[in-house]
């Protein structure tokens, strides 16, 4: 077992484990903190505790003290250069002629190195845009490709829902999210009403998807016919958040609705009766 605080270096970003050494630390206390690309400053997300050797990545990187004032002023130096950086970064891609999308640029703590993060529609030859990069900045410079959903992830914005995005408020990692949740949920296939602003199916149709995978394994499926208090009925409808199942009877021009605990009494009946 080791002994870990988690900390986030962004505000919904993902939780990295780190060694707590001998600080004594609470949440949201700022920590100076070294990791695989050098120093950084980031934010106690969890307190200490232990975790299992398969839950860390070794050697675990340790925690070198709490963040000062002095360290605040440097992280907002850095941000208001990156801002500067953005600007020439765009310039030398559109010099570049380069079919690619500025979305953030960012400095490690230490000023190691500049992280430009792009999106792009393929695979990008910018080796000359490095060069003129760290021509001009006169450090390490390291573009990095992302996907349409950490792009909405990092610029945030607002949902269909009238809230901030999720992604980006709130959300550590993407879950995997497929058209069949939507189906389950019984909401319309239309691409614009289950995307979000990245155009990808919206994280939240994951949120009550458990919910529905247990009630879809109790309840029968559409189609199936079944036992109800009013006779033999074929299900041709289910409500599955409320258990609810409409039934079309046999020999009867109508359709009824049942709770799920109807017929399952209704089973339990048939069934000591037969015994």
């Amino acid at each position: 077992m080791y002994k870990v605080v988690g900390v986030r270096f962004k505000k919904a970003g993902k939780i990295y484990y780190f060694d707590p050494l001998d600080n004594m630390l609470d949440i949201d206390d700022y920590v100076i903190v070294e990791t695989a690309r050098g120093i950084e400053y980031g934010k106690v997300a969890s307190l200490v505790r232990e975790v299992d050797e398969n839950d860390v990545v070794l050697p675990l990187k340790k925690i070198i003290r709490k963040a000062r004032m002095e360290d605040e002023a440097q992280v907002e130096e850095n941000r208001l250069d990156a801002e500067q950086a953005f600007v020439k970064c765009v310039e030398k891609i559109r010099e570049h002629e380069l079919d690619m999308k500025l979305v953030d640029v960012e400095y490690t703590f230490d000023r190691n190195k500049i992280v430009f993060y792009f999106t792009a529609e393929g695979r990008v030859d910018f080796r000359n845009l490095v060069k003129d990069l760290a021509a001009i900045f006169r450090t390490r410079i390291e573009l990095r490709q992302i996907g349409v959903r950490d792009e909405a992830k990092m610029l945030g914005g607002i949902g269909p829902c009238g809230r901030m995005l999720c992604c980006s408020t709130f959300l550590g990692d993407f879950e995997p999210v497929s058209i069949k949740m939507a189906k389950d949920q019984n909401l319309s296939l239309n691409p614009s009403k289950i995307s979000g602003l990245c155009g990808r199916l919206m994280c939240c149709l994951k949120y009550e998807n458990d919910e529905y995978e247990k009630a879809k394994s109790l309840m029968p499926d559409v189609g199936e016919r079944i036992q109800t208090p009013d006779g033999p009925g074929k299900v041709v409808g289910l409500n599955l958040l409320e258990r609810l199942l409409q039934v079309s009877l046999k020999d009867q021009d109508q359709v009824l609705e049942y709770s799920w605990e109807e017929i399952e009494n209704q089973k339990n009946t048939v069934a000591q009766l037969t015994k």
